[in-house]
C-alpha cells in the first residue's frame, strides 16, 4: 500500500518544524514567502493530501461547493459569484470562496484546501501568473468535478463557461472604424491571460478584413491596474502617428486611460475614441461616458454552477465536458460617438 504523506514527512525533507509546515500550507502570513513556496512545491511534489478522510466526506455529500476567483474587487468577478451564490443556494448547497489575488502561489494553495474533502467540485477563474496546471490535473485524476469561467485553459479537459471574446473584440473594432477611426490601438492584458489573447484575436481579425494594416506595435499589455493604464496610455501618445482609437481590455484599465488623456489635453472622443469591456456602472457615471462591452454576467454565474452540479450528479459515469459560450453587446456612449 502506498504510504500516505503526512506534515512529517514534509517538515522531514524539508528540516523544518510541523508547526511551520502546517502553517505554510494553511497560507497564514507569520511565513516567509520563500518558506511558503517551498512547503507548497514539495507538498505538491509528494501529492500530500491534508485529509485523509477527503474520500469518504466527498461520498458523504458535503453539498459545499469550492469556488476560486482572481480578486473579489473585480466588479467582473464579484458579480458573478453573487449569481454563482444565488444558483448554488437554489440548488441546496453552499459555497466556500477563496481569491488568489491573481497569485499562482495562492492558487496552488486554495486547490490544495478546497480538496480537502470539504467540496464537491471546483469552479475557478486562472489567475493572471498561472502558466504551470498541474495542479489541476491532479485534481481531475482523483476525480473532482471542475468548471472554469471567463479565465481557462485550452490545455485542461474541462467544462467552461465563457464569452466569445474574439468576437466581442472584433465588433467593438469594426463600431470604432465605422465612428471614423482609421489607427486603433489595444490596451490588452497580460501575455498569458487567455481572456486578453482571445481579444487580440478579435481586434485582429477586425483590422485584417476591414483592410487595415496591422501594426503589432499597437498592441501594448499590461497589469489590471488602472496607473498601468494610465502610462501605457502616456507611452503610447508620445508617438508621432499617435493612435485616433484605443480599445481597452477592461473598464477598470480604460478610466486610467481616460486620465493619461486629460493630462495630455487630448480631447475623448474628439481626438481620441474608446471602447473597453465589462461594462461596470461606473461606465455611465464618468464624462465622457465610456462605450463598453456587456456580458451576460448573472448567466455566468448560473451556468458555472450548473455544469458543476451536472458532473456531481453523474460522477462515475463518462460524462463530456460542456463548454457553454455566450453573446455580449457593445454598450455605445460618449466615448466613441462619431464625428460630425
Amino acid at each position: 500500500m502506498r504510504h500516505q504523506v503526512t506534515i512529517k514527512d514534509i517538515a522531514k525533507r524539508l528540516n523544518i518544524s510541523v508547526a511551520t509546515v502546517s502553517r505554510a500550507l494553511r497560507d497564514l502570513p507569520d511565513i516567509h514567502p520563500d518558506t511558503k513556496k517551498m512547503v507548497v512545491d514539495l507538498a505538491l511534489e509528494l501529492d500530500y493530501q491534508p485529509n485523509v478522510l477527503a474520500t469518504s466526506l466527498v461520498k458523504s455529500k458535503t453539498k459545499t461547493l469550492g469556488v476560486i476567483v482572481p480578486d473579489l474587487g473585480y466588479y467582473f468577478f464579484s458579480t458573478v459569484l453573487k449569481s454563482i451564490e444565488e444558483a448554488a443556494i437554489a440548488a441546496g448547497y453552499s459555497l466556500l470562496i477563496t481569491q488568489t489575488q491573481e497569485s499562482y502561489e495562492r492558487e496552488l494553495i486554495n486547490i490544495q484546501n478546497l480538496s480537502r474533502g470539504q467540496v464537491e467540485g471546483i469552479i475557478i477563474s486562472l489567475s493572471r501568473e498561472t502558466v504551470n496546471l498541474d495542479h489541476l490535473t491532479r485534481l481531475q485524476r482523483r476525480g473532482i468535478p471542475l468548471v472554469f469561467f471567463d479565465r481557462d485553459s485550452d490545455e485542461i479537459h474541462a467544462s467552461k463557461v465563457m464569452v466569445d471574446n474574439e468576437q466581442s473584440a472584433f465588433e467593438a473594432v469594426k463600431h470604432l472604424l465605422l465612428a471614423g477611426c482609421k489607427r486603433i490601438a489595444f490596451l490588452a492584458g497580460p501575455k498569458n491571460v487567455s481572456v486578453s489573447n482571445q481579444r487580440i484575436s478579435g481586434y485582429l481579425r477586425a483590422l485584417a478584413e476591414s483592410g487595415v494594416k496591422e501594426d503589432l506595435k499597437l498592441i501594448i499589455h499590461s497589469d489590471y491596474i488602472q496607473d498601468s493604464a494610465t502610462l501605457c496610455t502616456q507611452e503610447l501618445m508620445k508617438d508621432k502617428n499617435r493612435p485616433d482609437g484605443i480599445l481597452v481590455v477592461s473598464d477598470r484599465l480604460a478610466l486610467g486611460v481616460l486620465v493619461a488623456l486629460r493630462g495630455l489635453n487630448i480631447s475623448v472622443p474628439e481626438e481620441v475614441k474608446i471602447v473597453s469591456f465589462n461594462n461596470e456602472p461606473i461606465c455611465s457615471i464618468v464624462s465622457p461616458s465610456i462605450s463598453s462591452v456587456s456580458q451576460p454576467l448573472e448567466e455566468i454565474g448560473r451556468l458555472s454552477v450548473e455544469l458543476l452540479l451536472d458532473q456531481i450528479n453523474h460522477k462515475g459515469e463518462d460524462l463530456k465536458p460542456r463548454v457553454e459560450v455566450l453573446k455580449t453587446q457593445l454598450m455605445v456612449r460618449e466615448s466613441s460617438s462619431k464625428r460630425n
